[in-house]
C-alpha cells in the first residue's frame, strides 16, 4: 500500500487521474488529509463510494499513532513513533503557557556524531520519509494545540534534505497544512550545497549549531566542521536577508571550561559581526562516557549579558524534559530499535 500522506497536490491529482477519478478529487484528498486530518479513506465523504473503494485498494493515509509516551514533571511529553522502515523515532511536545512547540525528528539516529549528543552516539540507522516526518505532527494527540515546530529532534535535517523540504512545503502550502513558515525552525550543523538549497527553497527559520566560534575547537566537538566549516557557513548566510520576518539563530551549548570564556564570547562577536541574528544558549545535559560538564546559571547569565551588551541578542533556552531524557541532545532510540528488530526476527 502507498501512503497518501506526504504527497503534493500534483501527485494527488495524478493518483486521481490514474484511478480514473475526476481530477478535482486530488484537491479533495488534499483537503481531507491536510486540512481535516482524517484517519481513514472512508471518511472522504464527498468522494463517491466507488472511488473511495478504488483508492483504498491501493492507498492508505499512512499514519501511525505513538506507540509509547513519557511525561515529565514540567509538562513535556516524549512520544515514540513508528516509521515505515520498522524503526522508532522520538518526538518531544513542549507546552509553555500560550505556546506549544513540537520537536520533530528527521532521521533515525544521526551521522554527524557530535561529541555531546546522544543521538550521535546511536549512529545512523536510516532516513525518515516525508510521511514519517509528517506523521509525528499529524498523529500527535495535541495537534490542535501546536503553535510551533522545530526540526531539532533526532538526525541532521540537511542530511535528509529532500524529505525535509517536501515536509516543510506541505506544512506551509495553501493546499497543505497552511502554516506560516515563521512557525517552523529547521536546525543544522551546516552541510555544503544542502544548506544553500534549503535557504533558496524554503522560507522557514534557520538555526545553526555553533557551539564554538573557533574552527579547530568546533571540529573536536562537531566532526561536521571538517566538511563545511563555520566560517564558510557564515559567508553563505551573509548572502541572505534576515532583517525582516525570517529569523537566523545560532545554537550554543555551554560547556564548563571549554567554550564559556570571554575569549570565546569575543570570537563569537567577531564571527557574527554584521549578521542579523540571535544566539540561544543551551544548558548541557550530561551523557555517558563524555568528559564534558555544564555551567551554573550565573555563568550562563554572564555570557548572555556580555553578548547582548555587544550587540547580539542572546537568550538562555529553558531546559525541558530532562527527567525523561527529552532535553536537548538526549534523544536516542537505539534500544527501542534493537528491541523491535528482535521482536520481528
Amino acid at each position: 500500500m502507498t501512503n497518501l500522506l506526504g504527497l503534493s497536490i500534483d501527485e494527488l491529482n495524478s493518483v486521481a487521474g490514474n484511478l480514473g477519478m475526476p481530477r478535482f478529487a486530488g484537491k479533495q484528498m488534499a483537503e481531507w488529509i491536510y486540512k481535516k486530518h482524517i484517519r481513514h479513506i472512508s471518511e472522504m465523504t464527498n468522494i463517491s463510494l466507488t472511488n473511495r473503494t478504488l483508492l483504498a485498494n491501493e492507498y492508505t493515509i499512512g499514519i501511525g499513532g505513538a506507540i509509547d509516551e513519557q511525561r515529565s514533571t514540567d509538562g513535556t511529553i516524549k512520544y515514540l513513533f513508528p516509521t515505515a522502515s520498522g524503526k522508532r523515532v522520538e518526538t518531544v511536545y513542549i507546552p509553555d503557557r500560550d505556546r506549544a512547540t513540537l520537536c520533530v525528528s528527521s532521521q533515525v539516529g544521526c551521522k554527524m556524531n557530535c561529541l555531546f549528543c546522544q543521538t550521535g552516539k546511536q549512529g545512523f540507522e536510516g532516513q525518515l520519509t516525508t510521511a514519517d516526518i509528517l506523521n509525528q505532527i499529524y498523529s500527535l494527540p495535541e495537534f490542535d494545540k501546536l503553535t510551533n515546530i522545530v526540526f531539532m529532534g533526532q538526525g541532521e535535517p540537511m542530511d535528509n534534505i529532500d524529505a525535509v523540504l517536501r515536509a516543510t512545503e506541505i506544512l506551509t502550502a495553501d493546499w497543505g497544512f497552511g502554516w506560516s513558515p515563521r512557525r517552523i525552525t529547521v536546525s543544522t550543523v551546516g552541510i555544503r550545497h544542502h544548506l544553500k538549497r534549503f535557504l533558496d527553497e524554503s522560507e522557514c527559520h534557520i538555526a545553526i549549531s555553533l557551539h564554538s566560534p573557533i574552527p579547530e575547537q568546533r571540529a573536536t566537538l562537531m566532526p561536521a566542521e571538517k566538511g563545511m566549516g563555520i566560517r564558510e557557513t557564515i559567508e553563505l548566510l551573509r548572502q541572505y536577508d534576515f532583517s525582516h520576518q525570517r529569523r537566523l539563530s545560532f545554537e550554543y551549548i555551554v560547556f564548563d571550561g571549554v567554550n564559556d570564556t570571554t575569549t570565546h564570547a569575543r570570537e563569537i562577536i567577531r564571527l557574527l559581526k554584521g549578521l542579523d541574528c540571535r544566539i540561544n544558549l543551551i544548558r548541557f545535559h550530561k551523557i555517558p562516557n563524555v568528559d564534558l560538564q555544564g555551567v551554573d546559571d550565573k555563568r550562563m547569565e554572564n555570557l548572555r549579558d556580555y553578548l547582548t551588551n555587544h550587540g547580539i541578542f542572546t537568550t538562555i533556552r529553558a531546559s525541558r524534559g530532562q527527567d525523561i531524557y527529552a532535553a536537548c541532545g538526549l534523544l536516542n532510540t537505539k534500544r527501542q530499535n534493537t528491541k523491535s528488530k528482535d521482536t520481528h526476527n
